[in-house]
């Protein structure tokens, strides 16, 4: 667990909350959208999707993304490829028990989308959801896989 910094206000001794510093941010953001734009759709910021990290690596045979989805069953979670576009999208609930006093999880809409680099095998396509990380392998084309060239030798000057 990280140690997060303390700050002096007056007497007191408060704990340091950057992501609590975000959301902070983010509501007074909402708040100035609002006074701007009334109720229009573009002022509400908490109907923006919120995009989950991820990350897309490469091996000879595939492209893997890896998105980062803590708490998400499969059920709420869809996958979709549409040429080389892969849009991972759904929707993380309020936990509705209780009252909440805080929370520093991202709730409501999620959506990951990215382009991948070459030709894909669209009906190969997998996904699995573990621990929190949903990974999408996205098999390559034959014609987007690296082949090797065999270099020969030349009699001759050269």
């Amino acid at each position: 667990m990280a140690m997060l910094p303390a700050r002096r206000r007056g007497q007191n001794l408060t704990v340091f909350d950057p992501l609590g510093e975000f959301e902070d941010i983010r509501d007074r953001m909402g708040q100035l959208m609002n006074m701007a734009f009334g109720d229009s759709g573009l002022a509400n910021l908490a109907d923006v999707p919120w995009s989950p990290l991820a990350d897309v690596s490469e091996t000879d045979d595939a492209y893997v993304v890896r998105a980062e989805l803590p708490g998400v069953s499969k059920d709420q979670v869809d996958v979709q490829l549409q040429d080389r576009e892969l849009d991972i999208s759904g929707e993380v609930k309020q936990n509705g028990q209780g009252k909440q006093r805080q929370s520093s999880r991202r709730t409501g809409r999620f959506e990951y989308r990215t382009y991948l680099p070459g030709d894909v095998k669209a009906d190969q396509v997998s996904a699995q959801l573990a621990d929190g990380v949903l990974t999408v392998t996205v098999p390559k084309s034959e014609a987007a896989k690296p082949r090797r060239i065999e270099v020969q030798a030349r009699n001759g000057s050269g």
